[in-house]
């Protein structure tokens, strides 16, 4: 099978394609190498790269010349820089899915799209999100994902598109860019910087490791029926306090590094996700345990300095860097 995988230079993205050639299937990656897309990803695999935009009708149907399906990653993806600057959120969810989806119609293919935990909102108040649950995103991220996934099931019962929806829960792992909080946080504690935590830091997130979520998602590609949502979730709740802790014991890092900050607008509280569906109607599960995959995305961020340095000492990141935390960490404390 000939898969084009959108995206497919950033984190999660570039994870899944490596998986799908491992598994013997032939690979196109179309990415715009927006600041967290980046070939390094990619380097040594043969994975063939054609830079350019979902939003652009010719690049996409050029991408996926001779593709039998196509998956779905590329997005602005960080609720952080949703909240400095929206605009670029809504074009490339709303108006890209939009144009690969025409795509779809015109060749006829299998498509993946790949969503988030976000769009079902905040699950203080207890429970587990799932497929038929109302959406009620509230960052401009999520709005956004949600607003993209609402093209799937019109798409599917007005043109017979054969056409899923994943939706995974907090993602983590080796090649993450450094603004999440697993990879932003290992990487100041290996350099001695401080951790800018939001608030009380009890937020709770259900974790994920990146070769489980692809795999959840290569299940949907391969076995999901058209029209259907199907949540991918770690089945790992954690307070993000928690996780400050742990990355400053495995790094072996001064404690004195952890600094509250104030929140950003509109935090959710928790997210929470069912995956019964998934695994009943697709055999998937996790299978990689949270202290395992932390102890292991850790140790990859120690082992590959030359990686995330390249990024924060640009100036795009420090810029970005400058302007999120310089002002909360002047007052933290």
């Amino acid at each position: 099978m000939r898969v084009l995988v959108t995206g497919g230079a950033g984190f999660i993205g570039s994870h899944f394609a490596k998986r799908l050639q491992r598994a013997g299937e032939e690979v196109v990656v179309l990415d715009k190498l927006t600041y967290s897309g980046n070939p390094a990803n990619l380097e040594g695999t043969g994975i063939e790269l054609v830079v350019g935009d979902i939003c652009d009708p010719q690049a996409v149907e050029r991408a996926a010349k001779g593709c039998e399906a196509i998956v779905n990653f590329a997005a602005e993806t960080h609720v952080d820089r949703s909240i400095l600057g929206a605009t670029d959120f809504g074009r490339t969810e709303f108006v890209g899915t939009q144009t690969l989806l025409e795509l779809v119609r015109k060749i006829d293919v299998r498509y993946v799209q790949v969503s988030t935990d976000e769009v079902y909102g905040d699950l203080e108040a207890g429970g587990s999100s799932r497929e038929n649950d109302p959406l009620a995103p509230s960052s401009p991220y999520s709005v956004a994902k949600a607003a993209a996934d609402l093209h799937i099931p019109a798409y599917v019962r007005t043109f017979g598109v054969q056409a899923c929806i994943t939706r995974g829960s907090n993602t983590y792992g080796p090649n993450q860019y450094p603004e999440k909080l697993i990879p932003l946080f290992s990487t100041n504690a290996l350099d001695g910087q401080p951790l800018p935590l939001y608030g009380d830091g009890k937020q709770i997130r259900d974790w994920l490791y990146v070769e489980d979520h692809c795999a959840g998602v290569e299940a949907v590609l391969r076995r999901g029926r058209a029209g259907e949502i199907y949540n991918i979730g770690g089945g790992h709740e954690v307070e993000n306090i928690e996780i400050a802790e742990r990355i400053i014991e495995l790094t072996g890092a001064d404690p004195k590094l952890l600094q509250h900050v104030d929140d950003r607008p509109g935090h959710d509280r928790r997210y929470s996700l069912s995956s019964e569906k998934a695994k009943e109607e697709l055999g998937w599960g996790p299978v990689v345990s949270f202290a395992g995959g932390i102890e292991q995305t850790v140790a990859w961020y120690q082992a590959n300095r030359a990686w995330w340095e390249s990024i924060k000492s640009g100036e795009h990141y420090r810029a970005y860097y400058e302007r999120q935390y310089a002002e909360r960490l002047a007052g933290a404390e």
